[in-house]
């Protein structure tokens, strides 16, 4: 097999959008633990607009750094998002190998390999399906993620997770739907003795805050809104997760529930469209998700869903490693 922790120089390339930060870092961290270098773009007009397309003086589209780094680009370098398909299509004609995640809205040919999740419809001889999104969760990353959070413990199990983002055109659900969740979760636990732990996002409505502070008034309970309310503890959750509800509307948080060894519920299934719809279909298909009602107790160990190995075996099979 050949190893792509030889190469000398591996960049994660993104916009800083934290979704696309992930993924480029996940991949560059399973084919270069040691060594990889995040690179984050500050895009500029007119380029921005027009990105992944290559409009005249290119080497402009995020200014001067970036421009010397065109002067001396990394041997391979990742990129997620649109503006980093630009990115790593201008590095790719300087002479890096360019491994482009997402769909680029142009012809896969500008990069040496396209990943794509199998919900989006690009296909090609150098494109590369997963089921979800990229993520770095494995059995060492919840370990870790478990001695980062102790207190958690403290927390009666089992302990059930609800992963709150917001409504989308792909999953327009309501504040009410998500409170009536909560109560009927928070049932659950009152019956098995354990805690209910809930994280929103930014997206998440604040009527829908206000929902979930009454529904977890009868359980021992955490809700993490955002900053004042400390550090994050998302990570926490996922390790000491007994049992996970999800929000159909994001594809990040489902993957990465799904990552885990916990069972798994999708909220809001029925609100799901397009792509977010074919992809719970595929989780469902693929028997990794459960009904709510089925979540306690906890079933077994279950085959957690982790694709980004998966992928990162298929590029130092299809690249290799340099000369």
């Amino acid at each position: 097999m050949s190893d792509l922790k030889r190469w000398q120089s591996v960049w994660a390339v993104s916009d800083g959008r934290a979704g696309n930060v992930r993924q480029a870092e996940a991949l560059a961290a399973a084919l270069a633990p040691a060594t990889f270098e995040p690179v984050s773009l500050t895009p500029r007009a007119p380029w921005q607009w027009f990105a992944p397309r290559a409009l005249a003086r290119a080497k402009s589209a995020f200014g001067r750094t970036f421009g010397h780094r065109l002067d001396a680009p990394a041997e391979l370098v990742i990129g997620c998002g649109r503006q980093a398909a630009l990115a790593t299509r201008l590095l790719r004609a300087r002479g890096s190998r360019a491994v482009q995640i997402l769909d680029p809205r142009i012809g896969a040919r500008h990069w040496d390999l396209v990943i794509v999740p199998e919900h989006d419809r690009l296909r090609g001889d150098n494109v590369l399906t997963l089921l979800g999104s990229l993520n770095p969760i494995d059995d060492a990353w919840l370990a870790q993620a478990r001695a980062d959070f102790t207190a958690l413990a403290e927390l009666p199990s089992p302990r059930v997770v609800l992963l709150v983002g917001g409504p989308t055109t792909h999953a327009d659900w309501q504040p009410q739907q998500l409170g009536q969740l909560c109560v009927q979760l928070a049932a659950q636990v009152q019956a098995a003795g354990g805690s209910l732990l809930v994280t929103a996002s930014r997206r998440t409505p604040a009527l829908a805050i206000l929902a979930l502070r009454h529904g977890l008034r009868q359980v021992p309970s955490l809700l993490w809104r955002n900053e004042d309310d400390g550090a994050n503890p998302y990570r926490g959750l996922l390790g000491w997760a007994d049992a996970i509800v999800a929000t159909t509307d994001s594809v990040n948080l489902l993957s990465e529930a799904c990552a885990t060894r916990a069972p798994v519920a999708v909220a809001f299934a029925e609100t799901a469209k397009g792509r977010v719809q074919r992809f719970v279909q595929a989780l469902q298909a693929r028997g990794r998700l459960c009904e709510i009602d089925a979540l306690l107790p906890p079933a077994g160990d279950l085959v957690p869903l982790r694709e980004t190995e998966r992928i990162a075996e298929q590029i130092r099979q299809r690249l290799g490693t340099p000369a």
